[in-house]
């Protein structure tokens, strides 16, 4: 329950925020696809214990932040270590999209796979994991918006 009462209030103070937080010092790579792909732009970075990208995918940008569960100090009871968000805007009318829903594939650098079903926090999505190596993590976001689906995939590195 003090898990679900601080993942609540840490989505508030995100959605809250004109942008992701984490964004705002961090060394930015940003690309641009040209290509006529359904991906419009993807951006990422890390400072500290967290780690965002940000792709826009047929008219919805997706806020991803990963995250360490110590550096929020918090125990997950399941000896999960890591904190997945995402937060979904509709890229043509800039608001936020509360009614989505989701997964998450995780697939770690020897090939373990975990999947987790999003929470949605006050309209952020968002799931723990464990990340017990080193190397990239592939993370495969499936997720669904007025019955249409759309998948965004990025790697982190652990």
């Amino acid at each position: 329950m003090k898990l679900r009462s601080f993942l609540t209030v840490l989505a508030l103070l995100i959605t809250l925020s004109p942008r992701p937080f984490a964004l705002a010092a961090t060394d930015h790579q940003s690309h641009t696809d040209t290509s006529g792909s359904k991906s419009g732009s993807t951006e990422h970075g890390q400072t500290g214990a967290t780690f965002t990208h940000q792709e826009v995918v047929e008219g919805v940008q997706a806020e991803f932040q990963v995250m360490t569960l110590a550096s929020m100090n918090m125990k997950d009871p399941q000896g999960k270590t890591h904190h997945i968000m995402v937060k979904l805007v509709d890229v043509s009318s800039q608001k936020q999209i509360g009614n989505a829903v989701g997964k998450i594939k995780l697939i770690s650098p020897t090939g373990k796979e975990q999947v987790e079903s999003l929470q949605n926090y006050s309209g952020i999505l968002a799931a723990n994991f464990i990340f017990d190596e080193k190397g990239k993590y592939g993370v495969i976001c499936l997720f669904e918006v007025d019955g249409k689906k759309r998948l965004i995939k990025f790697w982190y590195p652990n």
